[in-house]
């Protein structure tokens, strides 16, 4: 027999996992048949349009641009810009009006944003050691953005916070304190159950993408396993447990990028010129 306050717990669980199905639902109910994702063909939820995205980018882009030094080394800018714009060039994304510079800062970090607009961190340029390291990256971060996994992730919120309204409704003739315990259970069924997975889902996908795009860009493919374990000696044990991150863990990643690398080799066999390794980065 539950006590009483373990059995309200129980029954607010149980609503708020009832709800959350129904949000699961509704997103595999509405997701297929909208868009599909390049490369892997994934079926897609999206509630906004390219035009918001790449304006709601470029805005983001200026802020950071305007708020973060940009690096005086000429030989990382001009490293970031050949990269990136092989990588452009096969992106079938003639559209995007591309964008590189590079962030004088420690951070281990890069991103693009919806319309090409990429920034790298210095940081993160001694962990790539190579324009193929540097590629596994940019091409990582613009699968995000060719895969419009931006307004994928505002699609998602905006069917989130609808089933958060629903519940609030469901529960409104209930005490105030057994509401925000519904409320709060429902949140947190969310974000573990269904936003943070789509995350790593993403994170997944990207990686997929990412390495296709470097093999057609006439970077070797093999380099984007070896750079996920060079990262992750890199990063330490400061890394969060896989389920409570948006991330997948790096020793996963690089797993799955062993497995497509036969997809990526033919991939890379058959493009344009080859660099390999390309320049080593000092």
């Amino acid at each position: 027999m539950f006590k009483p306050a373990m059995a309200v717990s129980v029954r607010t669980a149980s609503v708020a996992c009832g709800v959350t199905s129904l949000l699961v639902c509704a997103v595999i109910f509405i997701a297929p048949g909208c868009q599909t994702a390049p490369v892997t063909q994934r079926p897609q939820l999206l509630m906004t349009t390219e035009e918001k995205e790449s304006t709601l980018g470029l805005a983001a882009y200026k802020e950071v641009i305007e708020k973060e030094p940009l690096t005086k080394n000429e030989r990382y800018v001009e490293m970031v810009k050949r990269v990136g714009n092989r990588i452009a060039a096969v992106a079938d994304r003639p559209d995007f009006k591309w964008e590189f510079n590079v962030i004088e800062s420690e951070t281990q970090n890069a991103f693009c944003l919806p319309g090409g607009k990429v920034a790298v961190y210095t940081g993160m340029l001694p962990v790539c050691e190579s324009e193929a390291g540097l590629a596994v990256v940019m091409s990582h971060e613009v699968a995000h953005a060719i895969a419009r996994h931006g307004g994928e992730r505002m699609s998602h919120q905006t069917v989130q916070n609808l089933g958060k309204s629903a519940v609030g409704y469901v529960m409104k003739n209930q005490e105030e304190q057994k509401q925000k315990m519904v409320l709060t259970a429902y949140g947190a069924a969310s974000e573990y159950g269904a936003i943070l997975p789509y995350s790593r889902k993403h994170e997944m996908e990207a990686d997929h993408i990412g390495i296709i795009l470097m093999a057609k860009a006439g970077y070797d493919p093999s380099e984007a396993p070896v750079f996920w374990e060079r990262f992750s000696t890199a990063k330490g044990s400061a890394a969060p447990m896989e389920f409570m991150s948006t991330h997948p863990s790096d020793a996963r990643r690089a797993s799955t990028l062993r497995e497509l690398l036969p997809e990526a080799m033919k991939t890379y066999e058959n493009s344009g010129e080859k660099y390999g390794l390309g320049e080593q980065i000092p």
